[in-house]
């Protein structure tokens, strides 16, 4: 509200109160990426949301991706990046620029906005504290230095966390035996958010949440819960690259987190809104009991 007059903004404030108590040194993921991550100004709004909700007392764990961004490099080099059902081919090559890109720039420039905004973020990949153990992608495809998430130690995380950090974490673990893989953000998110038990994982997006007609963002299913989703599958209206996501947001729900959200990164303040306010956006799952929203 650009023109808000002081009692509106009060106003606001007010409604947000019961949504601040209820978060209140509750931990919450947050998994990063799409337009947000490429468009300056979204990027410092998301940065300035991770600092409001870390400042009113709710534990922000932030976990990133950045496939545009790896694309990019690769095109520098000279290299076509390829894909197989949706993921990127990993060769030795393409999963060196992929940890340098993620963990040796993406990270830090988003640990660096955070703490330049106020905040005090800590930047870390799965490697670190041997945080996150995984093992080649098997099965009849083959799909390079990909992993598959093992386990996730959440020691490291937790006492960062414990100590009034923001952990920022960037999708890259390691084998048993010290060699480094490639992650989908998004599972890494959800494996994180699993082993943290957190409150609420929120996937941001580059469309409004789930919608009933794909081509139609007035058709957004604002709330499902897990039995709800095979149904939605099997029609047809959780399709595509949004299946892995739907369903590891239930596979999270299932270890134990309470809600699970996929929001639209695109609108500027998306995660405030989400969180702290009586409409929300996007499309939040629930476990079948559904909680008080």
């Amino acid at each position: 509200m650009t023109n808000a007059t002081t009692a509106q903004k009060a106003d606001i404030l007010s409604q947000a109160l019961p949504y601040i108590q209820k978060y209140n040194n509750k931990t919450v993921v947050v998994k990063y990426g799409g337009n947000a991550m490429l468009d300056d100004e979204l990027k410092a709004a998301v940065m300035g949301d991770i600092v409001l909700l870390s400042c009113i007392g709710i534990k922000v764990v932030l976990v990133h991706g950045g496939g545009p961004e790896i694309s990019g490099m690769l095109k520098k080099i000279g290299k076509e990046s390829k894909f197989i059902n949706g993921l990127r081919y990993t060769d030795e090559e393409t999963r060196d620029v992929a940890q340098m890109v993620l963990a040796g720039k993406l990270n830090k420039d988003l640990t660096a906005q955070i703490n330049a905004q106020g905040g005090k973020a800590v930047g870390l990949c799965g490697v670190d504290g041997g945080m996150v153990i995984v093992e080649r992608k098997g099965g009849p495809v083959d799909y390079g230095f990909v992993g598959e998430l093992v386990k996730v130690n959440p020691d490291p995380i937790t006492d960062l966390l414990d100590k009034g950090y923001i952990p920022v974490i960037t999708s890259i673990g390691m084998d048993s035996s010290g060699v480094t893989y490639n992650i989908n953000a998004d599972t890494m998110a959800c494996y994180v958010a699993s082993a943290l038990k957190a409150e609420t994982i929120i996937l941001m997006t580059d469309i409004r949440g789930l919608l009933r007609d794909k081509n139609d963002e007035t058709t957004l299913i604002p709330s499902v819960t897990i039995s709800q989703v095979p149904p939605l599958i099997g029609q047809g209206i959780v399709a595509g690259g949004m299946i892995p996501k739907v369903e590891c947001c239930v596979d999270t729900l299932k270890a134990g987190v309470k809600k699970a959200a996929i929001i639209d990164g695109r609108i500027v303040h998306a995660i405030l809104i989400e969180m702290l306010s009586d409409e929300g956006i996007g499309t939040m799952i629930y476990h079948d009991k559904k909680e008080e929203a």
